[in-house]
This record gives C-alpha cells, structure tokens and sequence, in this order.
C-alpha cells in the first residue's frame, strides 16, 4: 500500500500543518483519565488487535501498545505516516505496525480486527461529506462482535464547544452537533457523553494550540477573556457501533 497514491483524503490542517505544535496539543488532552476510561469502558483493547485509524503522527501508539495485544495504526498522508514509524522505531514498540492506508482504503484483511478506532480521523459526517464508505470498510475488517469507536468532539459541553460554536470553519469541517448524532444514531450506533480536559504546560502552549485550531478572532477572544490559563473544559462524544 506505501506504493499506492492516496487521493481520497484531505490532509489535517492542524496535524499535517504543525506536527510540533500538534504534539503540544496531545500531550494536553485528558490528564484526568476520564476520556481513556470511557474508550476502554466502551471497547475492551486488553490483548486485542486494535486499529488506529487515521493515526497521524503516532502519538497514542504507546498507550494503545501498553495494552493491546497488536496494535495497528493506518495513516494516509505520508509525511505524518514517516513520522508515525520514526515513534514505533523510537519507542520500540514491537507490537505495533504502522501502514498506509486511509478509511476507505485500510490494508487489511476481512474480519481481521478487533477493534477500530478513530480519534478526531475522517468520521466528520455532513450532507456534503459521505463517510459511509469508511464505516462499510471498518465494518468489512472488524471481527463479529469487534467494535468500531469514534472519538468526536461534543458541541454542547465544555469550553471548547463554545469556540466550535463560535467557528463558522469548524462547523463547516465537523458539521453540526445533531446532524452528526443523529447520522451515528441512523447507523444503529451508541453515543457516549465524557467531559474531560485540555491542561497545558505553560499559557503560551495553550494561546499557541487554540490558534491553531481556531480562526485567529475566535481564539484571540477566547484567550483574552481568559489571560494566563493553562486549561480550559473539554467535552468529547464516544460513537460506537459493533458488528454482529
């Protein structure tokens, strides 16, 4: 698949476009656990084969290593993909392969899996955006019984669900809070309200991220409402969707 053009993708703006500062940001999410707890709660990774899909750099590789048996991370753009396996190598992660490969395009096998997740990765559905082809490909390589888990951000709760809601852009890209839940719901999955955190090392780190993330007007307002903070509220919504 390394061989192969992927077309089918649109690169992150925030991962693809600042890997570094991109990093900052995941080294801030869910200091109190309660976002992990609620994935394993969801779909048991202990001594499984769980897919990473849309693994970008390779960041919660390790944490899923420490628990699964075999952990597969598929990522489509290849720079973030050189990165990823430059992690694996680093951290010797032995039972982690990283491949190329996208959501409806994943280099394995039917029924292969036991676990599919994917954090902030393609599952961004709107009536312009059909992610039905990446949900038949999940479905198609999951195990009977196996579990599909998509991390979404929550447009209700928290703090940063005030600045989605403030953000034209964002609301462009992700699509709006009930057609998203009601596209899982249609599908016959579940979803899973988790309130956890961003908690950042320095102010300057979390100026630095929302800026990233947001349209300069959105997160300048933010940051000037709240000088010197290092953390702000972060709702997220747990999809989930077994195979029978």
């Amino acid at each position: 698949m390394d061989t192969t053009q992927l077309t089918d993708f649109t690169p992150a703006p925030n991962q693809a476009g600042a890997p570094g500062l991109y990093e900052i940001e995941n080294r801030a999410i869910d200091h109190e656990g309660t976002l992990w707890q609620a994935l394993e709660e969801t779909a048991d990774l202990s001594g499984r084969t769980v897919v990473d899909l849309g693994c970008g750099s390779g960041f919660w590789l390790t944490g899923y290593a420490s628990t699964a048996g075999s952990v597969l991370g598929v990522e489509p753009d290849s720079g973030l993909l050189e990165l990823a396996r430059q992690r694996v190598q680093r951290d010797g992660l032995t039972n982690v392969e990283v491949l190329h490969g996208s959501a409806e395009h994943l280099p394995l096998e039917d029924a292969s899996v036991d676990v599919v997740h994917a954090r902030f990765a393609y599952f961004f559905p709107t009536p312009a955006n059909d992610c039905l082809p990446g949900l038949r490909e999940s479905m198609r390589v999951l195990k009977p019984g196996g579990t599909l888990v998509v991390i979404d951000n929550d447009q209700a709760n928290g703090e940063f669900a005030e600045l989605l809601r403030a953000s034209d852009s964002a609301q462009t890209y992700q699509g709006a809070g009930e057609f998203i839940r009601d596209w899982w719901a249609t599908r016959g999955a579940t979803t899973r309200e988790v309130m956890s955190s961003w908690r950042f090392e320095t102010a300057t780190d979390r100026d630095a991220v929302l800026r990233l993330e947001f349209p300069a007007e959105v997160a300048d307002a933010h940051i000037a409402a709240r000088p010197g903070r290092t953390a702000l509220d972060y709702g997220y919504l747990l999809h989930s969707l077994s195979k029978a």
